[in-house]
């Protein structure tokens, strides 16, 4: 008899929640909305934490790994953290370094070249709506009407120290909410590697209490697949990133093309994203080749295809496309679909999801077709 109603129960409470969330619809979207607001410098502190533990690992392993020592056991892993940020850090300073100067020297030289076009603009628009503009300042016998005068100089400092202290009042405001979600982001993530170890066995704990044997260990065997599947993207992706930039500077010096350092960095940076990564630093790259010579970023162009072609035939396949296990034509569509939803971060959490759901499904068809 109990199991007569616990069915129809089920259902009635799958319907009741149904009618609560079309409801009351704008009020749990306005809720969630908070929530994720709120929880985001969480949420970006473990994505930080990921990523770091992924170098820092590295680091333990090459840190005293056959030593047994008090000394070595408790500095290892304080010593390598500290050094996985020190290396992170390092490098966005380099690319600063590399970048900015010479994108500054190229949005110079463009501004130059738009100066001349800009004086002549701003005369044609003068010699056109000079003299209606000005012509309530002077009286019929050519003197200045000082009060009119006035009353134009403060309506213009009113405006427009209106709109800078909004705009500069909006800046400090984003700076300010950017630092602290910076600042907690990297302190939640430093609490998440320190303690990685027994925030698993409490998780794996809280999990075994609640769930069935079998549900536990299906959900161990997706978070298992979808962490290999994300570590194996990362260092591939970032080692076809690194090569392809070297590649694209070396090149760059060897043709004598402008901005090498620069571009060859941007490519490099670029390149973490997959297939949309390439056109993006193609294109920029060209604009600011352009800024000196026009045919110079028509030979970049064809220079840079020719290593793209390749990189992707004799690199990637071996880098990355063997790490991940995933066909083009699934990668293709998962940068597209994770570019539509999410735009450049979806690109690059496209990836790797769908090779993990790959995996799970060509394990669970493997699977079932071995049982008699």
């Amino acid at each position: 008899m109990k199991q007569d109603w616990k069915g129809p129960l089920r259902i009635g409470a799958v319907l009741f929640g149904l009618y609560l969330a079309i409801h009351y619809w704008e009020r749990l979207s306005a809720l969630a909305v908070l929530a994720l607001s709120a929880g985001f410098p969480l949420a970006l502190g473990a994505v930080i934490a990921y990523a770091v533990n992924i170098l820092m690992s590295t680091y333990e392993g090459w840190y005293f790994p056959n030593s047994s020592s008090q000394w070595a056991v408790k500095s290892r892993r304080p010593v390598c953290l500290l050094l996985a940020y020190a290396s992170l850090a390092t490098i966005v300073i380099l690319l600063v370094r590399m970048i900015l100067p010479e994108l500054i020297q190229s949005v110079s030289l463009l501004l130059q070249e738009l100066t001349p076009l800009l004086q002549q603009l701003g005369a044609v628009l003068n010699e056109g709506l000079g003299k209606n503009q000005l012509s309530d300042l002077f009286s019929a016998d050519g003197t200045v009407n000082w009060q009119e005068l006035a009353v134009k100089v403060i309506n213009f400092l009113l405006a427009g120290l209106g709109g800078v202290m909004g705009s500069l009042f909006s800046l400090i405001s984003a700076a300010v909410s950017a630092a602290f979600t910076a600042i907690v982001s990297v302190i939640f993530s430093i609490y998440l590697l320190l303690g990685k170890e027994t925030l698993s066995r409490q998780c794996a704990r809280v999990l075994k209490t609640y769930l069935k044997p079998s549900w536990y260990d299906r959900l161990i065997y997706f978070l298992n697949t979808l962490h290999n599947c994300f570590r194996r993207f990362v260092v591939g992706q970032c080692t076809e990133a690194v090569i392809l930039g070297l590649l694209c500077m070396l090149g760059m010096l060897l043709f004598q093309f402008p901005y090498a350092s620069m571009v060859g960095t941007l490519i490099g940076f670029t390149a973490l994203i997959p297939v949309a990564g390439a056109y993006i630093g193609a294109g920029v790259g060209a604009f600011m080749i352009f800024t000196v010579s026009p045919i110079k970023a028509l030979l970049f162009l064809v220079f840079l295809s020719i290593l793209q072609q390749l990189e992707g035939n004799l690199i990637y396949p071996k880098v990355v496309g063997s790490s991940i296990g995933l066909p083009g034509i699934w990668v293709l569509a998962a940068v597209t679909v994770g570019g539509g939803v999410l735009g450049i971060f979806g690109m690059l959490l496209a990836v790797p999801l769908a090779a993990a759901f790959y995996q799970i499904l060509r394990d669970d068809v493997a699977r079932r077709n071995a049982a008699p």
